[in-house]
This record gives C-alpha cells, sequence and structure tokens, in this order.
C-alpha cells in the first residue's frame, strides 16, 4: 500500500495539508510560510485513524524496529500512539513539553523502567524541536529511543541534522516534496504555485522575506 499518496490525497481533500503560496500562513515560529500542516483533522475519521495506524506498522516491520513501550508527544502525538500500542499490545506513555509545576512534577506521564526500548509517536516534524526534547526526556528517565515516527515531515534539513546528531532515526509516512509531487500530479498546483513552493523548501525561513511578505521574526 502506497501509504504516503492516500495519506496526501486525504490530507488535501479534508484541508489537514494545505498550499498556498500566495497567502501564506503565520507559524508559531513567527514566519509566514505557503503551507500548513494540521493533522488533527485526520482523527474525524476511523478509516483515516486506521491508515496511519498500519502506515506505522509497515514501517515498524521493514525496518525490524523492536519495541516495548510506545511514546506519544503531547498532545498530537498521542492518539497515533495510542491506537499504535493498542495493535501491538505495548504500554503507552505520552511525553509532555515541559514538567507539571505541581503533583509530582511530571515530564513523562505513565510506567517507563530502565532499559525498555521505546519508540516516540510524533504527529509533525518541522526543525524537529519537539519531537527531540521528547527523545531526551525519554532517555532521559532510562528508556533506549532508537527511532521516531511521524506521519508528516517537511523534510528540513536541520531536523535531519539534529536526529543524526542525536544518534535517532526519524521516519515518516509523508514528506513535503512527496506531497508536492502528488498535489501537482493531481492538478491541485498551478506551475507557477509549485515552483514558489519548491523556492520556499530550499530556503523556507528566507522564502517570505524574498517574495515580498512581511515576516514577523523569533
Amino acid at each position: 500500500m502506497n501509504f504516503s499518496k492516500i495519506i496526501a490525497n486525504i490530507s488535501l481533500d479534508i484541508g489537514a495539508i494545505r498550499l498556498e503560496p500566495d497567502k501564506p500562513f503565520l507559524w508559531a515560529s513567527g514566519y509566514l510560510m505557503p503551507v500548513y500542516n494540521d493533522n488533527r483533522l485526520l482523527l474525524s475519521s476511523a478509516k483515516y485513524r486506521q491508515i496511519i495506524n498500519d502506515g506505522f506498522q509497515e514501517i515498524i516491520t521493514r525496518k525490524k524496529i523492536s519495541i516495548d513501550v510506545v511514546a506519544g508527544t503531547a498532545t498530537a502525538g498521542i492518539p497515533a500512539a495510542t491506537s499504535l500500542s493498542n495493535t501491538l499490545e505495548t504500554p503507552l506513555i505520552y511525553v509532555r513539553p515541559s514538567s507539571k509545576t505541581h503533583g509530582m512534577q511530571n515530564k513523562i506521564e505513565g510506567l517507563l523502567y530502565p532499559n525498555q526500548k521505546v519508540v516516540v509517536i510524533e504527529d509533525l516534524i518541522s526543525t524537529g524541536g519537539s519531537a527531540i526534547k521528547a527523545v531526551t526526556a525519554v532517555r532521559e528517565a532510562g528508556g533506549q529511543v532508537e527511532n521516531c515516527l511521524s506521519i508528516f515531515s517537511y523534510g528540513f534539513l536541520k531536523a535531519t541534522k539534529q536526529f543524526k546528531n542525536i544518534q535517532c532515526q526519524l521516519h515518516h509516512l509523508l514528506n513535503f516534496e512527496e506531497l508536492l509531487t502528488i498535489a501537482r500530479e493531481n492538478n491541485k498546483l498551478s506551475d507557477s504555485q509549485f515552483s514558489m513552493l519548491k523556492s520556499w523548501h530550499g530556503d523556507p525561513f528566507n522564502w517570505g522575506r524574498k517574495n515580498g511578505f512581511t515576516n514577523k521574526t523569533h
């Protein structure tokens, strides 16, 4: 099954991924970008959730990834991590962006024992910062993390380098270049839009300024 193509078509059809180089979106980072991803919309259908789950299982089988515990990143990675842990019949944990300020002040919720093999599930990888924090937190708590799975990845070089630096393999069901190819094949982009999106991917953090859009700063 071609999970990249299936997920790309679903995401474009329901607006989970939007490509609008003429009217860029303001990202949380403060930059104006011509693409926006909201994988939470994929939660609307049991069929979509199952496709994502099947895709992750295919990666795990193909890459021969050994798993004792599935970890979801809070909050967007938790639904897919829950489905996967149910299928694999493993324990489930989730990782907060920061420790709670009350109670036990947990950063990791759920039971994790030393040396257990953990796979981290993230919905989206851009620069990779939040996923890398989750991997680091699990390792600091005694877990072994060698693999991170995501639904969508922008395929930025920064993320690739950062995951390589922490010796963690990054796997995705769909990346930006695959998405762009599929959108073009389905006539969802004009020639000029396709060129603008290719240009953005080559230099995403300077793209807005170069194309006359006013970028905010960090």
